[in-house]
């Protein structure tokens, strides 16, 4: 870590709150893990999994696994008893590196094979996240990350090429599976790094921040690339929407990956605050995980400039459609098109390829980004027709190749016999002053099988009226699609991205009904 004062602006290397490291320390660290795990018996093949925050030892233990031909198993944090060790025994992890205050919450669920290494949770992470100080220490006779690290002498060999990070399908239904990448030779492991400098902007040069968590599948590769080539990374422990702007203007970013909720977070920033930080470094913001409402881009691109890009994609695909500013006005509420190095396909429910504009399940194919599931190649084998795989979105082409998001096949409402999508609802709510997020889905009916439901987040309970929000949506969408019920909430369930976790909410109206979720 650097100790002298340094210049945010110029600095290159690896930065997490107070703690800059370097490249040549970072990498020096790399290879120091990557000795350790080989002493601990990790093979090429091998897992490693990782149970953190955003934290810099996260991007250390998976670069190292990586290194010696293992496995990095990012695992969301969030996970309980059980779920954590379904995933630590589905990949046969031989280590895992785990945060001190969560290892303490969980460590009972922690199999008895899986060697464990305890990172002391940093105050950088603690603070962000309201920790007891206390909990965030190395317990007494655990293996502790830093005094293990300090003990090994770095790795000399060439790295192992080709196997990047295992990551594990949030399992809405049934268990999570990983999605496990073959590796990648020489030449392929360059094609990717150009593609997501292409279309994620982490290229060499850039100066780069990742605010969402790391366990996710794009904020995690577009993090392990920005850490071996671009000039700068930033891990952000937790997103703060002013935060971040103060973050652009201290170290000239230039580059980030964010998610639409924290753009309508910074919208809502008071002006003044919008106005105070310089964000004229910003060359390539990228978004993706979720739908961005047209408006929202739309008033970003006024802002930050015509510097925001999207990518569509998931975990199992990678990123297939990409989408510049100027597309994006030109086609609102598009997420792009095609990439060169995937295809794209709108099929019907007998696997017919549907013509332009007609909504249907989109499926597409990334033969360098290939995969299979982990233990369960016929897992792989059910979400595929014709070498091209879906992901359970529906959509549909225009006549220029632009596709749009319509929802989830198991978000999608059928009221009446009827398709609703509660991504057009809560994309008209979005531009409603005074509501901060919301989440529609589908409740039991016993007239038309289901019915539309929204829950709002709002400013203040004064601040709406639900009978001024019906009078507005009915102004923006067809009767039909009028949320039936609304409500407000406050402090609604989310993902670490921000996201409503919407299972949550929709789940014990289901289960009040006798019904099947």
């Amino acid at each position: 870590m650097t100790t002298t004062t340094i210049d945010r602006s110029t600095f290159k290397g690896i930065v997490c709150g107070s703690r800059h490291l370097t490249h040549e320390a970072f990498q020096n660290d790399v290879r120091r893990a990557a000795a350790g795990f080989t002493g601990m018996g990790v093979e090429p093949g091998d897992c490693v999994g990782i149970f953190m925050r955003n934290d810099i030892p996260f991007l250390t233990a998976s670069q190292a696994a990586n290194y010696v031909g293992a496995y990095a198993v990012p695992i969301n944090w969030h996970l309980v008893g059980e779920e954590l060790t379904y995933i630590l025994n589905d990949c046969g992890a031989k280590v895992l590196v785990i945060h001190a205050d969560l290892w303490r919450a969980i460590h009972e669920a922690i199999p008895e094979s899986v060697k464990c290494l305890v990172v002391e949770t940093h105050e950088d992470v603690g603070n962000a996240f309201g920790l007891d100080p206390q909990a965030c220490k190395v317990p007494e006779g655990l293996t502790n990350w830093s005094q293990w690290l300090q003990g090994q002498q770095p790795i000399t060999g060439p790295a192992q090429a080709g196997l990047s990070s295992m990551l594990y399908t949030s399992g809405t239904t049934g268990h999570p599976k990983g999605v496990r990448r073959f590796a990648l030779d020489e030449e392929k492991a360059a094609l990717m790094r150009d593609f997501r400098s292409r279309v994620y902007g982490c290229a060499p040069g850039a100066r780069c921040v990742v605010p969402g968590p790391l366990y996710h599948s794009a904020p995690n590769g577009y993090s392990m690339q920005a850490s071996r080539i671009s000039d700068l990374l930033v891990i952000v422990p937790r997103f703060d929407a002013e935060s971040l702007l103060q973050l652009v203007e201290e170290y000239r970013l230039t580059a980030g990956m964010l998610v639409p909720i924290m753009f309508i977070r910074m919208l809502k920033l008071a002006d003044d605050v919008r106005n105070r930080c310089d964000l004229s470094s910003l060359e390539f913001i990228i978004h993706a995980a979720a739908p961005c409402p047209a408006d929202v881009k739309r008033r970003m691109i006024e802002w930050f400039g015509p510097v925001i890009y999207e990518f569509y994609g998931s975990t199992e695909s990678g990123a297939v459609v990409a989408c510049n500013s100027a597309q994006a006005l030109s086609k609102p509420g598009s997420v792009g098109k095609p990439v060169p190095e995937a295809s794209v396909r709108i099929l019907d429910e007998d696997g017919n390829v549907l013509p332009a504009n007609a909504i249907g399940e989109i499926y597409s194919r990334f033969p360098m980004n290939d995969f299979t599931y982990n233990g369960r190649p016929e897992a792989r084998a059910e979400i595929e027709r014709d070498g091209h795989i879906t992901s359970g979105d529906m959509g549909y082409m225009d006549e220029d190749d632009f596709l749009f998001i319509a929802d989830r096949v198991k978000d999608m409402v059928i009221s009446g016999g009827v398709n609703i999508y509660p991504a057009e609802i809560e994309a008209v709510l979005h531009n409603y002053p005074g509501i901060k997020d919301c989440a529609v889905f589908g409740v039991p009916d016993e007239e038309f099988g289901e019915a539309v439901m929204a829950v709002l987040e709002v400013e203040s309970e004064d601040s709406i009226s639900l009978d001024e929000v019906r009078v507005y949506l009915r102004e923006h969408l067809a009767g039909f699609k009028v949320p039936r019920t609304i409500e407000t909430g406050k402090d609604l369930p989310r993902e670490d991205s921000g996201k409503i976790f919407k299972r949550r909410l929709r789940d014990k109206y289901w289960q009040l009904a006798g019904r099947k979720i």
